[in-house]
């Protein structure tokens, strides 16, 4: 059984990959930053997956985690983590996998990159990808390139601006880039293509462009998002004086996504993104989506609440703040709850996204908008599934950091603050039908500002706070009567 090194298991891509090789026989060793967000993965725990911690900015840790592997899969990205310098560190990140890689003996390496126009007019995203490769290659280790550009699947980055712009603007003042041609590849086909490479050992060391049957114009894109969404056909007007840098904030308002990721992406919508071959389509053949067909496919999953990955899930997740130094200030309150613990936790994990927050959910939007204006994210994330939840995950503009089966929930503030934030549930069973449940909400405030906030937010928490424990508690005894505990 062949092992096959896999970075960026924790990503978009990465974690819908892993369970067709899984599929197909070969074992797999993901080389993580952070372990525990996988411990939500159904494949997490198969006797073929490792999950190694490997600091990609190590290439002797890289080298470990590489040992034995015949081949890997490059699908880091530091967009989400690293902000403006994130493509002199992708670049960084690259070269050490490379250099590793040739270390550890790998016999190749297979990287998902950006398709575009090569030349000086690339945007630095774009370009970003190019110095991707070359420094990939750097290694002498053989590399199988594979350039996509929108890529559309639930819980995608591009999807997602796709269908909140469609879905909430009826008209769009655009930049001229709406006209820009584009050739989507819908994210089964992207998966089919990268297990399809690890298969043709002729594809090492080749270059290959990879999209869908069809190449439309942006405008048309969202047209077609439009009709498959049931809504009226939506005006798009471009005008000259809109940049690409402001289409990002106006993506970042509108959309889930924070400016750091937008301005990039809109940046990259100036280069016309259509293959330029399509040798892949004869070396790895299989049925191509169209872009209604990507799309509905796409909604069809969102609709049934089965995203599989989503954008979201990737980056680093800062470690807790250091709470014993300085002015902490603490919010603890509890409420009895006739109920078994897993029903409890089960109404615990239905914060947010489409649930809400049980109490005042007038306040959370309004403190939802004041974020985005801030340049936060905002509620519009929601969450990936409505019943579930996993390390790692968003929920709104908090993060979990801290999950316990029927125990515990932790989760930090990721909203523009002066200061750090994180909320706590704890459940304390104290009969078999019947729980303690703990919430609290602890703030590290940052300067006189930070104070400000704290003392400012205070005379609100008695109306979320103590509402929020009571819908909990609601939706637990509801949960324990239907006995889905």
């Amino acid at each position: 059984m062949q092992r096959i090194a896999i970075t960026g298991a924790t990503g978009y891509i990465g974690g819908r990959l892993i369970p067709r090789l899984l599929e197909c026989g070969y074992s797999i060793r993901c080389l993580v930053r952070t372990p525990a967000k996988l411990a939500g993965r159904s494949w997490a725990g198969l006797p073929e997956v490792e999950i190694v911690t490997t600091d990609l900015g190590d290439a002797d840790s890289i080298a470990t985690g590489l040992a034995g592997c015949s081949a890997a899969y490059y699908l880091v990205h530091s967009m989400t983590s690293a902000g403006a310098d994130y493509a002199k560190r992708d670049n960084e990140l690259a070269a050490n996998f490379a250099q590793a890689a040739q270390l550890a003996g790998v016999g190749r390496i297979i990287y998902l990159g950006g398709l575009g126009e090569t030349g000086a007019g690339l945007s630095e995203h774009l370009a970003s990808r190019r110095e991707v490769e070359e420094a990939l290659g750097s290694g002498g280790v053989p590399v199988t390139v594979l350039r996509a550009a929108m890529i559309i699947g639930s819980g995608s980055a591009s999807f997602e601006i796709l269908r909140y712009l469609v879905e909430r603007l009826p008209v769009m003042v655009t930049p001229k880039w709406v006209s820009t041609r584009c050739q989507p590849i819908a994210v089964r086909n992207v998966i089919g293509y990268l297990v399809g490479a690890l298969d043709k050992a002729e594809t090492a060391g080749h270059v290959y462009d990879i999209g869908g049957p069809e190449a439309l114009r942006y405008r048309e894109i969202m047209r077609i998002m439009a009709e498959e969404l049931g809504l009226r056909a939506r005006w798009v007007i471009p005008v000259p004086v809109l940049t690409p840098r402001l289409s990002s904030y106006w993506i970042h308002l509108v959309t889930p996504l924070s400016h750091d990721i937008a301005k990039p992406l809109a940046e990259g919508l100036k280069n016309p993104v259509v293959c330029r071959e399509d040798a892949i389509t004869r070396v790895i053949p299989q049925q191509l989506l169209s872009v209604r067909e990507a799309i509905r496919a796409a909604l069809v999953k969102v609709a049934d609440h089965q995203v599989e990955t989503s954008w979201q899930m990737a980056g680093p997740i800062p470690g807790d703040p250091d709470w014993a130094g300085g002015t902490v200030f603490r919010d603890a309150r509890e409420i009895v709850i006739a109920a078994p613990a897993a029903a409890v936790f089960r109404a615990v994990c239905h914060i947010g996204g489409g649930h809400g927050w049980y109490a005042a959910d007038w306040l959370w939007q309004i403190r939802g908008w004041m974020d985005k204006l801030a340049g936060g994210p905002g509620l519009r994330r929601g969450r990936r599934d409505p019943e579930s939840v996993a390390y790692g995950e968003a929920l709104d503009f908090w993060r979990v950091v801290g999950i316990e089966r029927d125990l515990r929930l932790t989760l930090r503030a990721e909203m523009k603050l002066p200061g750090e934030a994180l909320l706590e549930f704890r459940i304390e069973s104290t009969g078999p039908s019947q729980c303690t449940l703990r919430q609290t909400a602890l703030f590290h405030p940052r300067g006189l500002l930070g104070l400000l906030y704290w003392y400012a937010v205070v005379p609100l928490h008695h109306v979320v706070f103590r509402g929020m424990l009571r819908g909990i508690r609601s939706e637990a005894v509801r949960l324990a009567a239907a006995g889905a505990g």
